[in-house]
């Protein structure tokens, strides 16, 4: 399907109007909303445009359709090439920064001609940027840690992005080739946020079939090398490296267990069989020349005196002696969530209606779905003024009723201002289901002037759900300056629920702060700050982080029925 390459074609004239001074602030809106439909499609773009459907997804409109059009039949866009000649390409990449923006970059550019990051980051360094008017030294060292961040990412892929490609390459494996098993490993499998390269491991009596049908896959943009038990190639337009193993059966187990990692968990386990006299490596375990055990990980680990240790655990935080001890957490899993209620409609910034959202939370099998479109202050969503909300209230609630299977919660994604009080007064948020806490703003306050404004937000009665806490964006924006420690200790006191939000780029809290805030005895909510219905899928990713946090279904309000949640957050 072209659906990614359509989108990411109206993401770059959405970019490129931005950095046009005297185009209407609301197209470039409107080709995001389109590419984020586009995004979140189960069907081909090219069979939609085909079938004269193209106006059916929300956003596009006959302009935005014809401009698809165009893409599918001739592979360009008018449009698109005519704003590429106005801009160097490296200007999309400076106004990506933080704090930078179009119109930043747009000064940039005309002002001291400055056309990539290479030329920004020498323009700063010599103190040039300065001479700009309201530039100053600190704008300068920003702009510096923007570079350093981008740079530090790069070469790493979401796992958002990366999880459905070692998807389909499994399936495509699995459907196409001789296969006897074959499964993702790495960092992949771990759930960490941000991966470098994937590996799939396969066993099979025709290792030759194998490769064959890996390295010819529509995905392949380069075969680096090509062997009967291991192959490279490169997919996707990022060219994401893909490691192809293919095991022996009777080494399936640790070979998949090797694979996975990470490095330090496995170097315990090494150590462990060496002090029984035992031999650990992708092959297998081995006494002597013997080889002991192998053929599944849960041998591999019982030969070693443990239990299973979960993928998403193995990061050497304790859990090879938490195994030892046999007190290993029961993980919390995809099955055991029963809603979301960090979720967006058309109202604010999202693409689908109510009705749209409710449907494909019902498809999920949710018994409740929470609407908590955005409050005024952050005009760029397009809040919800007081009237408004109250009028969409009074929907959420009418669908509920009307609704056997589904029931919707009313809750507003309020924005904590600069001084900690809230977008909405208290009149409003008290006639809400629930109420979610946010910083938007104002991102570079001192830690501790930042702690006190989030600690003065979650201390208002009416405040549930502190959500995305670090409020980062994974290779664009650094975490704001938080006392992570003291957030957790008013949670606790305040039962005040902090998220993991699954939304990729942002994947906050991370596994190590949902630990730190399970160790708190704090309550935690698994959303996934769905702006799409296909959003929806990122629940997935966001259990994934629970895990790497330890969580437990007690840990996690949201695999409460909806009469218990309905019950915690008015108890609260």
């Amino acid at each position: 399907m072209r659906n990614e390459e359509v989108a990411a074609a109206l993401y770059e004239i959405a970019d490129l109007l931005e950095l046009s001074s005297d185009e209407d602030r609301f197209r470039p809106i409107s080709y995001r909303r389109a590419a984020r439909a586009i995004e979140g499609l189960a069907e081909a773009i090219e069979d939609l445009a085909n079938q004269g459907r193209l106006e059916q997804i929300p956003g596009v409109g006959r302009g935005i359709a014809a401009k698809i059009k165009q893409h599918l039949s001739e592979g360009k866009i008018d449009e698109l090439a005519a704003l590429r000649s106005r801009f160097p390409p490296g200007l999309v990449d400076i106004m990506r920064l933080p704090d930078v923006g179009p119109k930043t970059a747009r000064r940039l550019y005309l002002e001291l001609k400055v056309t990539n990051l290479e030329e920004l980051r020498k323009a700063a360094e010599e103190g040039r940027l300065r001479r700009l008017k309201g530039f100053k030294e600190r704008s300068e060292q920003n702009i510096l840690k923007g570079i350093q961040l981008r740079e530090a990412t790069k070469g790493r892929f979401l796992l958002g992005y990366v999880l459905p490609i070692a998807d389909r390459i499994v399936e495509h494996l699995r459907t196409t080739a001789p296969v006897d098993k074959v499964a993702y490993g790495g960092s992949v499998r771990r759930m960490k946020e941000s991966v470098g390269d994937l590996d799939i491991l396969a066993t099979a009596t025709d290792p030759a079939a194998v490769t064959k049908a890996f390295t010819s896959m529509p995905l392949v943009r380069e075969v680096i090398m090509s062997g009967d038990t291991k192959s490279t190639v490169l997919v996707g337009p990022e060219r994401i490296q893909v490691d192809l193993r293919v095991l022996e059966p009777r080494s399936w187990g640790s070979g998949l267990q090797y694979f996975t990692g990470n490095k330090d968990h496995n170097i315990k386990l090494r150590t462990i069989a060496q002090k029984m006299g035992l031999k650990l490596n992708e092959y297998g375990i081995f006494r002597g020349e013997e080889q002991v055990a192998g053929a599944t990980e849960e041998d591999v680990y019982r030969t070693l005196g443990l239990p299973y240790i979960e993928p998403e655990l193995r990061e050497d935080t304790g859990e090879i002696e938490a195994a030892a001890q046999g007190a290993l957490p029961n993980l919390v899993t995809l099955a055991d969530i029963k809603g979301d209620l960090h979720t967006h409609t058309n109202l604010t910034d999202g693409v689908n209606t109510l009705e749209q959202m409710a449907a494909a939370a019902r498809a999920k099998g949710y018994e409740y779905l929470g609407i908590s479109d955005h409050s005024p202050s952050l005009r760029v969503t397009g809040g919800l003024s007081e009237e408004h909300l109250r009028i969409h209230v009074a929907h959420i609630r009418e669908y509920s009723k009307r609704s056997p299977d589904l029931k919707l919660l009313a809750g507003t994604e309020c924005d904590i201002l600069g001084d900690g009080s809230l977008d909405y007064p208290d009149s409003v948020l008290k006639d809400l289901d629930y109420v979610i806490a946010s910083v938007h703003s104002h991102f570079k306050m001192p830690e501790k002037e930042m702690t006190e404004r989030v600690v003065r937000a979650m201390s208002n009665d009416h405040v549930d759900i502190l959500a995305h806490p670090t409020t980062r964006k994974i290779g664009q924006r650094e975490s704001i300056a938080l006392d992570m420690e003291r957030i957790m200790e008013v949670a606790a006191d305040a039962g005040t629920v902090v998220e993991i939000n699954a939304y990729p780029d942002r994947m906050d809290l991370n596994g190590p702060h949902a630990k730190l805030a399970k160790e708190h005895g704090v309550k935690l909510i698994v959303d996934t700050d769905s702006h799409t219905t296909a959003h929806l899928d990122f629940m997935r990713l966001g259990v994934g982080s629970a895990r790497r946090g330890w969580l437990e279904t007690s840990d996690v309000v949201n695999t409460m029925s909806y009469e218990e949640i309905l019950t915690f957050f008015a108890s609260r």
